[in-house]
């Protein structure tokens, strides 16, 4: 009996310490989707070090094809044009100043740049889910695109997955809920935004699977025992079983 009434105050704080900050809810959510308002596409991607980068340039054979990675300095080197500074700017910013620079020396050249690879930023992900840690960000990567690479384990609490926005000002945080659950379910896409570099996904365990969670913790420092009791028999049964194949 005592142990019933314990396990229904865990379910009962697991649910309140979910339903935390809920009413703060939709002022981040606008704060949120005001900061995302202007389109983020892979054009718009401002590289950084280590990023990669590859140059098309059919009027400029001395770099026409280069592929380049970000130094540490923030430069690429390339022929007739030597060392150019790139970190911080977009394949369009780039191209234009490679073009700038190619004046001198071509009538006017074209030069298109696209990243080849990149590393510079990351998104986080954690909690309930298989592969947690630092994701590599692109500039086009959504709460859906962040679980589909993380894989939310069986006692992800879906609905209530937590994206936030970290800040060195508290006050300037930004966390909002999305419900992954009624995202598939409805195709209602409006919640899945787009993340920035720093962005931390937080995906939580259901009420049921947190208590498993503390009842785990509970046994741990016991759980050695629990199998040097379970070993003989363990031992015993795999004997029989191989016994029993090798008379078959």
């Amino acid at each position: 009996m005592r142990l019933g009434s314990s396990m229904a105050g865990i379910a009962v704080v697991a649910v309140a310490l979910a339903c935390t900050g809920c009413s703060n809810q939709h002022g981040d959510l606008l704060r949120f989707l005001k900061e995302n308002e202007h389109s983020v596409t892979a054009t718009e991607y401002r590289v950084g070090i280590p990023d990669a980068i590859g140059i098309s340039a059919p009027r400029v054979l001395e770099i026409d094809g280069a592929g380049q990675t970000i130094g540490p300095d923030g430069k690429i080197s390339l022929r007739l044009l030597g060392d150019v500074s790139v970190v911080d700017q977009t394949p369009r910013e780039i191209g234009a100043k490679l073009e700038e620079l190619l004046q001198p020396y071509y009538e006017d050249p074209k030069v298109q740049v696209v990243v080849t690879a990149y590393a510079s930023k990351k998104y986080y992900v954690f909690g309930e889910v298989g592969m947690p840690g630092p994701q590599i960000y692109t500039g086009r990567d959504s709460v859906i695109d962040a679980l589909a690479l993380a894989k939310p384990t069986f006692v992800a609490w879906r609905s209530r997955v937590e994206v936030i926005r970290p800040a060195p000002d508290p006050e300037d945080r930004v966390k909002i809920m999305v419900d992954l659950d009624k995202m598939m379910q409805t195709g209602d896409m409006r919640m899945n935004v787009l993340l920035e570099p720093g962005d931390i996904v937080w995906v939580p365990p259901t009420p049921l699977g947190w208590i498993g969670h503390r009842i785990r913790e509970v046994l741990h420092p016991f759980m050695p025992v629990v199998e040097a009791y379970r070993f003989p028999a363990t031992l015993m049964d795999t004997q029989d079983e191989y016994e029993n194949r090798s008379e078959d």
